[in-house]
């Protein structure tokens, strides 16, 4: 099996990932060997390079909003495949999937979001009442994760199949059991993950880009949103109505 196809990265992804192997770049940051050599040096000596010859090209930019910060490959692929059936490919554009909604979770559950960083979780603990939402014990991080395993223990034991081998009419069914709270997760219920999952479903959908979902901008192409722009002087004064290709914040950064 490629490796794209393994860890359900694009191109690009796959890219990113043999240029962090190939140039000695370690997970974390850290740079060695000749990269190092290359940045600052050693015992002051100036680095030679061998002169570009006319047939050399620039490397295409990698982006680092393919590569994976938190999931297994496995949990990355059900999400996919969650996600998908909560915002699906129809006649109007891409889906979920297409979208990168689940890198776009991924991301923020690998960043304080995702441990509950800045919400207080600590007792008195009260049941809510019908107007209020629960108050949830468990990090949002491992909430996802237990989601996605009931997700699987609850498609083997009514269908005898992982969720992501099922037909998309048991998906559906599956999710709507776990929407209306009828599977019991450990110490919460199902609905709660299914909450979770339909909102970041939808953020990943129509984010900026540079938080991982969202690909090529297509969610606010859908919408005819014009992204993020930093005015609209031009637009204002004009008699005609005008319409603008999407921008992300990632095409102000340098200006």
């Amino acid at each position: 099996m490629e490796e794209s196809e393994k860890y359900g990265l694009d191109e690009k992804g796959s890219s990113r990932r043999k240029f962090l192997r190939n140039s000695g770049v370690a997970a974390g940051g850290v740079v060695v060997g000749s990269v190092l050599g290359g940045l600052i040096g050693f015992g002051g000596e100036k680095q030679h390079q061998a002169p570009k010859t006319e047939h050399e090209h620039a490397a295409p930019a990698a982006n680092p909003n393919a590569a994976l910060m938190f999931f297994t490959p496995d949990q990355y692929q059900t999400t996919i495949a969650a996600t998908e059936r909560i915002f699906p490919a129809d006649e109007n554009g891409p889906g979920a999937a297409d979208l990168n909604v689940a890198i776009y979770i991924d991301h923020q559950l690998a960043s304080p979001w995702g441990i509950n960083a800045k919400d207080y979780m600590l007792g008195a603990f009260y049941k809510a009442e019908a107007t209020q939402q629960e108050q949830v014990r468990i990090l949002r991080k491992d909430l996802f994760l237990l989601g996605l395993k009931g997700l699987d223990d609850y498609s083997g034991n009514k269908f005898d199949s992982k969720f992501t081998s099922l037909e998309g009419e048991q998906q559906d069914e599956i999710l709507t059991e776990f929407e209306n709270g009828e599977y019991k997760l450990s110490g919460v219920s199902s609905s709660i993950f299914f909450d979770l999952l339909r909102i970041l479903t939808i953020e990943g959908a129509y984010a900026d880009p540079m938080y991982g979902g969202n690909k090529d901008m297509e969610g606010w192409a859908m919408r005819k949103f014009p992204g993020s722009r930093m005015n609209y002087n031009n637009e204002v004064v004009s008699k005609e109505f005008i319409e603008l290709e999407p921008e992300s914040l990632q095409s102000h950064m340098g200006h």
